[in-house]
C-alpha cells in the first residue's frame, strides 16, 4: 500500500477511534461514571445489601425499632450514632422543609421510610437515615379530609357514563327517595378505584373514566350547584362492590368466616372478616326509625331521620340523648356519619340468625369475598324491604375512615 493511502487510512483510524472514545466518555458521564467489571460487581453486591423498608412502628427497645412493614412482615432497624432522622408532613413531596429529630420523639404506631443496609444477620436493617411521619400528624390529615369528603362529598350508584361530555349520573344512596346527580369531571380530577380484592382505601389506585361502569359505588368530592343536582369534581374514588343481606346461616371462627343467606340472590354467600374489616351494630330504636323511614314515615326535619318519641335516643346516641363525646352527629343525622360513631363490633357479637347488610369486594374469586362494612341489627330494616333493597344504603367507605371515613384513609 504507498504511504500516502497508508497515512489516509491511519488519520481516519484515528478519526473514528477519537469519536468512539468521545461516545463512550458521554455514555459514561449519562451513567454516571459507569464502573469496569469489577467495580461494577462490587457495587451490585452493595446494591443487593441495600434495603428501604417501610411501615408502622410496634415497638421500640433502646436503639432498636420493629418495624411492621406495609408487605406485613415484621423487620428490626438498628439506630446508629450516625443515623439522620427527620420528620416530614404527611403529602410532603421532598426533603426540603424535613425538621430533624431525635430516636425519642419516635412512638408506636408513627409511621417509617428506612434507608440502610441488611445487617450481617441478613433479618434486620442498619439504618442510614430515617424519614418520619407521625401518628398525629396523620391522623390530623385525615380528619381534615374526612370533613372535606362529608361537607363537599356526595356518594351512590353509577347510573351511567358519558365520555363525550365527561360526566357521570349517581343515584345518591341517602334514605328516601334516590336523587339523581351529574358529576362533572376535568382533567384535573383525581380518579382512583378499589382494587378487586381489597378492603383498604390506600390501595386504591388511579384508573381512567373508561374503567367506572353502571352499577359501581362511587364517591366525589367537588364544587356542588346551588340545587345540588350537579357537581364539579375534584376527587373520584369507585369500585365494583357486592352488597349481601340476609341472616346469618353460619359462623366459622377459626377462618373468621360467616355465612349469610342473601335475600336478592336467595343463595348463601360465605364472607371472610380480617382486621381491616369494619363491623357495626346498630341499636334496636334507630333501626326501628330507619325502617319507619324507609316505609314513608315522617320527618324529623332537624335530624332528617324519622321523629323519635319522646325520650328515644337520636342517630348516633347511644347514652339517651347525646351523640358519642356529648353531642349529636355533626351533618344533620347523616346516617352514614351517625353510624361510623358506634362502637365497633367484632365477630363475637355475631349470632347465627341475625340479620346484616354487608358491603365486600366484588372478589377474583367467589372464595375471595372479603367484607368491607358490616351492620348487624337490622331485621326491622329488612322486614321493611323484604327483597334486600336496603343493603345499597350502605356505602364500602360508610363505617371507616376516607373518603367520608376509610379505614387507613390516604397518606
Amino acid at each position: 500500500m504507498p504511504l500516502t493511502e497508508r497515512r489516509r487510512v491511519s488519520i481516519v483510524m484515528r478519526v473514528c477511534v477519537g469519536a468512539l472514545v468521545a461516545s463512550l466518555c458521554i455514555f459514561v458521564d449519562v451513567l454516571g461514571a459507569t464502573p469496569m467489571p469489577a467495580q461494577a460487581a462490587q457495587q451490585s453486591s452493595a446494591q443487593n445489601a441495600a434495603a428501604r423498608p417501610v411501615g408502622t412502628i410496634k415497638s421500640i427497645s433502646g436503639n432498636t425499632i420493629t418495624l411492621t412493614t406495609d408487605a406485613g412482615t415484621e423487620v428490626g432497624i438498628l439506630v446508629q450514632d450516625g443515623t439522620r432522622l427527620v420528620r416530614v408532613a404527611p403529602g410532603q413531596k421532598d426533603l426540603k422543609e424535613a425538621a430533624p429529630i431525635h430516636l425519642q420523639d419516635l412512638q408506636v404506631g408513627d409511621r417509617l421510610l428506612i434507608r440502610g443496609n441488611l445487617a450481617e444477620d441478613g433479618k434486620s436493617v442498619l439504618a442510614a437515615s430515617i424519614i418520619a411521619m407521625k401518628k398525629t400528624d396523620i391522623a390530623e390529615k385525615q380528619a381534615r379530609e374526612r370533613e372535606e369528603w362529608q361537607r363537599h362529598g356526595v356518594g351512590g350508584l353509577v347510573n351511567g357514563v358519558d365520555p363525550a361530555t365527561g360526566s357521570i349520573t349517581i343515584a345518591t344512596n341517602a334514605l328516601g327517595p334516590n336523587k339523581d346527580v351529574v358529576i362533572h369531571i376535568s382533567k384535573e380530577t383525581i380518579l382512583r378505584r378499589y382494587a378487586p380484592d381489597s378492603v383498604k382505601f390506600d390501595d386504591a389506585k388511579p384508573a381512567p373514566l373508561s374503567e367506572i361502569i353502571a352499577g359501581d359505588q362511587l364517591r366525589a368530592r367537588g364544587i356542588r350547584s346551588v340545587d345540588g343536582n350537579e357537581l364539579t369534581a375534584d376527587e373520584i374514588v369507585s369500585g365494583s362492590f357486592r352488597n349481601i343481606a340476609g341472616p346469618i346461616t353460619a359462623i366459622d371462627p377459626g377462618t373468621s368466616t360467616i355465612s349469610v343467606q342473601d335475600l336478592l340472590s336467595k343463595k348463601s354467600i360465605a364472607v371472610k372478616i380480617t382486621a381491616d374489616s369494619q363491623l357495626r351494630k346498630l341499636p334496636p330504636p334507630m333501626a326501628q326509625r330507619i325502617a319507619m323511614r324507609l316505609k314513608g314515615a315522617p320527618l324529623d326535619p332537624a335530624l332528617n331521620s324519622p321523629a323519635p318519641a319522646a325520650g328515644t335516643p337520636r342517630p348516633g346516641d347511644t347514652s339517651g340523648g347525646a351523640g358519642p363525646g356529648g353531642g349529636r352527629p355533626s351533618g344533620g343525622g347523616d346516617l352514614q356519619q351517625a353510624i361510623s360513631r358506634m362502637p365497633p363490633a367484632s365477630l363475637a357479637d355475631l349470632q347465627k340468625g341475625d340479620a346484616v347488610m354487608i358491603v365486600a369486594t366484588q372478589g377474583t374469586q367467589e372464595a375471595k369475598i372479603t367484607v368491607i362494612t358490616l351492620l348487624g341489627g337490622v331485621e326491622a330494616i329488612l322486614e321493611a324491604s323484604p327483597k334486600g333493597g336496603p343493603s345499597t344504603i350502605l356505602s364500602p367507605w360508610s363505617l371507616s375512615g376516607a373518603p367520608g371515613g376509610d379505614a387507613g384513609g390516604p397518606q
